[in-house]
This record gives structure tokens, C-alpha cells and sequence, in this order.
């Protein structure tokens, strides 16, 4: 509502100050992405939920694309009022959906509410057309499982005694057992936001002018150009291969080694623009570059979430994002800022650093989620 209410009015801004504080809580308002993340991962099984939640995350990416065709077609021949108007629609038409989305059976249980977790497991099988297995619903404290039925690959990632404290679940993050992850997805978020949004700010136009200090790496500056438009059109569709190589091997290889590839890639397409290229080569590389960033990132959107309990699900996955924002706000400070500087292969290789330094966090994360409960 927040996201919605607030993207429209901002069509009707009277000043700078009113549009820069309705977008500010249209921000707000998105921040409920992780948790629809977290909603969708516990429908689905262990087998395919790698590559289903990529595909989910690729809706991400179309939306983009879409915002940039419109963007295409109304600036020109109207104006901003009418493109921030037209952008709140289909969060609107996101409302109207929410009404039909059923709990998950997952927090029911962790709330307590059996029976309701039971009808939705009941409607679920209904829709499958199948049948639940006898039985009883019961929550994991009270349950006994039979040790012989549950095979290794098919343990849960946590013991239980997880969900038991009374501390809040900020602080049940920084716990004993899950604080290595948690500082780990929060270093990986943030260095993924960094380069991603880097190499989104340093995306050479896609015409032939020359940049200041005779780099081929150009800020997109010309706001009332309509191939601005344009090449963010064609620089967003780099996402999409990168989004399909992940929904390929997310479930064959696990989600950490998915990231190491990704990473590594994003890397080897930074490396050349360490020194000065020609423009064609500069935009194949952070085209490869933005495709692989994404990647890595869609894979981390998967594992942040899988690796926590239900009761600290959207909580954990949520503030990793928030971590992630930070290096996105970052990120222009700092590189885009060395290279409106006349400072390209610093800002390269900083961005090469954090790469490393995010393959390094990857490789030390205690858990393999592939496959496994997500209890």
C-alpha cells in the first residue's frame, strides 16, 4: 500500500523536496521483497527450489526492462509526472493479488496455528490433485520423527533449538550458531550491491561520443536524450542470460559453488577495463560483467533465506538486503566518484577487490543448501 499510495502521488509532486520523499517511501515500501522471497521458498520443494526462486527473481529483471520501454516511449512525448503514474499501476494490481495469497504452512506452524496450517496444506494437495499423507500435523518441538525414514541430504541446516530463545530475532541472528553466516551474507550482500551498482553507474552509453578524460566509461548524464532510454533498455536484457545460466546450475552444483562461478566470471570481465579499451569492447565487457553480478546475486536471494529458520526467514534474508542497499548508496560515492575523477583503473580495481574479497566470504559460508530442509 505504502509502495503503491505513495508511487502515485508522486506524480502530483509540487516541489523537489515532496518528490524526493514520496520516492523515499516508495523505498520503503519495496523493502517487502525479501519477504515475498522468503513466502514463495517455503511452497516449494527441496529439489527444483534453487531454480524456481531464480525464475522468481527473473520477474525482477523484466520489470526493469518494462520501466525502461516505458520510459522509452512516455519521456519523450509527455513527461516524468506521466511515467511515475503509469509505474504505480502495477503495484496496485499487486494488492489486489495479496488477498489471494495463502499463508505458508511453515509460519503457521512456527505461530502455532495447526489447524490453519492443515487447511492450506489440504488445499494445496486439493490443487495437486493428491491426497495428504495420514496422520497428524504437529510442530517440530513436539514431533519424533523415525531417524530412519529421514535420510542424510534430507537433515534440516539448523537444529531447533534455535527458535527457542526469547531474545529478539535481530540478536537470535548474531547467535552462536548462525552468526558466521550472518556476517558473511551481510559482507556478501553488500560487496554484490557494490560492484552490481557499479557496473550499472559505469555502462558506457552506447553511441559514439567520448567521455571526459578520454575514457570510453560515460555516466549516463543526458536525461532528456531519448536513447538514454534506450541503452538502459538494452544494458538491462545483459540480466537475463545471466539469470538463466544460474536457473541451470543452482540445483546441479549448489548454491555456493553457483556464486564462485558467477563471481569469478563477473571478475574475468572486469579485469580488462583495468586500461583504457575501445568503446565496443568496453560495453561487451560490462554487459558480461553486469550479466554475471546479477547472477551471483540471484543466487545469494536463494541462499540467504534457505539458510535460516523459519521463525528468523524474512527477518535474516531482510536485513542482508538492507546490507546490500548500503553498498548500492555506496558504490557512487566511491568508484563512480574515481572515475568522474579521471581515476578508471582505481575505480576497477576497487571493484575487482571487493569481488575477491566477496569470492572469499562465499567459499567460508558453513552451509550447502542444495537439496536440503528448510526447517
Amino acid at each position: 500500500m505504502l509502495a503503491s499510495v505513495a508511487g502515485l502521488l508522486s506524480a502530483f509532486s509540487l516541489n523537489y523536496l515532496s518528490l524526493v520523499t514520496l520516492r523515499g517511501l516508495v523505498g520503503i515500501g519495496l523493502g517487502s521483497g525479501p519477504v515475498c522471497l522468503s513466502w514463495f521458498l517455503e511452497f516449494i520443494p527441496a529439489s527444483n527450489r534453487g531454480m524456481l526462486m531464480v525464475v522468481i527473481s527473473t520477474f525482477w529483471t523484466l520489470g526493469t526492462i518494462f520501466e525502461a520501454a516505458l520510459a522509452w516511449m512516455v519521456m519523450p512525448r509527455l513527461n516524468w509526472r506521466w511515467l511515475l503514474a503509469l509505474s504505480s499501476v502495477p503495484s496496485f494490481a499487486v494488492l489486489l493479488l495479496y488477498g489471494l495469497a495463502p499463508e505458508t504452512p511453515k509460519y503457521l506452524c512456527t505461530a502455532g496455528k495447526m489447524a490453519d496450517a492443515a487447511h492450506v496444506l489440504e488445499k494445496m494437495a486439493q490443487r495437486n490433485g493428491t491426497n495428504l499423507p495420514s496422520g497428524m500435523l504437529v510442530s517440530d518441538e513436539t514431533a519424533t520423527p523415525d531417524e530412519e525414514v529421514i535420510i542424510p541430504e534430507h537433515t534440516p541446516l539448523l537444529s531447533s533449538t534455535v527458535n527457542k530463545s526469547g531474545s529478539s530475532s535481530f540478536l537470535m541472528l548474531l547467535s552462536t550458531e548462525l552468526i558466521r553466516t550472518t556476517l558473511l551474507l551481510w559482507f556478501l550482500f553488500f560487496g554484490n550491491s557494490f560492484v552490481y551498482y557499479g557496473v550499472i553507474l559505469l555502462t558506457s552509453e552506447l553511441n559514439s561520443e567520448e567521455a571526459r578524460c578520454g575514457s570510453t566509461l560515460l555516466l549516463l548524464e543526458h536525461a532528456q536524450d531519448a536513447s538514454l532510454y534506450v541503452n538502459v533498455f538494452i544494458t538491462s536484457l545483459a540480466e537475463l542470460p545471466g539469470l538463466l545460466l544460474s536457473a541451470v546450475i543452482v540445483d546441479r552444483v549448489g548454491r555456493k559453488i553457483s556464486m564462485a562461478i558467477m563471481s569469478i566470471l563477473t571478475f574475468i570481465f572486469l579485469l580488462p577495463l583495468l586500461t583504457h579499451q575501445p568503446v565496443t569492447l568496453t560495453t561487451v565487457l560490462l554487459f558480461g560483467a553486469r550479466m554475471f553480478a546479477n547472477g551471483t546475486f540471484a543466487v545469494a536471494c536463494v541462499y540467504a533465506p534457505e539458510v535460516y529458520p523459519t521463525s528468523l526467514r524474512a527477518t535474516g534474508a531482510g536485513i542482508a538486503s538492507a546490507v546490500g542497499r548500503i553498498g548500492g548508496m555506496v558504490c557512487p560515492l566511491v568508484s563512480v566518484g574515481l572515475v568522474t575523477g579521471c581515476h578508471q583503473t582505481a575505480a576497477i580495481f576497487l571493484l575487482a577487490v571487493v569481488i575477491v574479497l566477496s569470492i572469499v566470504c562465499i567459499l567460508l559460508f558453513p552451509f550447502e543448501t542444495k537439496g536440503k530442509r528448510i526447517d
